[in-house]
C-alpha cells in the first residue's frame, strides 16, 4: 500500500513538472529565472538608407510578455520603446489594454518594412483600452512614446534593423 502511495505521489509530480515546462516551452508563463525583457537597438532609416530614428527596446517575444507589453509601465522617454517579436509576419491586432499613455503602434513585416504606423491615445477614465483596436500586418511590432514616428519622420515604406543586446 506504501507503494502504491509513493507510485501514485512520484506519478503525480511528474504530471506537474511537465505541464509546467511545457507552459513555459509555449510562453504562457515566463521562466521564473530569466529577465522578463531582453534588449534590442532598433535603428529606422528611410528608402535612401538615411537613419531617422534609434529606439532601445525592451523584446517581448514570448506569449505572456507580448500580451503585458507596456501595460505594467507607467510612462515611455523619448527613444524608449518595446519591440514585439514573431515567428512570421501575419495580420494583428494591438489594443490599449490598461495603458495610462499613448504610443505609436508600428507594425513591421518579414523584410523589416514599415507596413502601418498608428498613433493610439491613452485610454479614458471609463475605459480599459480592450476595445481600441489598431490593426496592422508585420512579423515585428515596435511601440514609442506617442508621436515618435512624426517627430522622426518615420513613414510608412522606411524599414527597421535590429541588433539584439546581450
Amino acid at each position: 500500500m506504501a507503494d502504491t502511495r509513493a507510485t501514485a505521489a512520484v506519478g503525480s509530480l511528474v504530471v506537474v513538472l511537465l505541464l509546467g515546462a511545457l507552459a513555459v516551452q509555449a510562453g504562457y508563463v515566463p521562466t521564473p529565472w530569466a529577465d522578463q525583457y531582453g534588449e534590442a537597438t532598433v535603428t529606422i532609416a528611410d528608402e535612401d538608407g538615411e537613419r531617422l530614428a534609434v529606439v532601445q527596446a525592451e523584446v517581448a517575444d514570448t506569449r505572456h510578455e507580448r500580451y503585458t507589453g507596456l501595460s505594467e509601465h507607467t510612462s515611455l522617454e523619448p527613444g524608449r520603446g518595446m519591440l514585439f517579436v514573431y515567428n512570421e509576419a501575419d495580420d494583428r491586432t494591438y489594443v490599449m489594454r490598461n495603458m495610462s499613455f499613448g504610443i505609436d503602434i508600428v507594425y513591421v513585416d518579414a523584410d523589416n518594412r514599415i507596413t502601418e504606423i498608428h498613433e493610439a491615445r491613452a485610454p479614458g477614465p471609463n475605459e480599459n483600452g480592450e476595445s481600441m483596436q489598431y490593426p496592422g500586418y508585420g512579423q515585428y511590432v515596435l511601440e514609442v512614446p506617442k508621436g515618435y514616428m512624426a517627430e522622426h519622420n518615420v513613414t510608412e515604406g522606411d524599414r527597421i534593423t535590429i541588433e539584439y543586446n546581450e
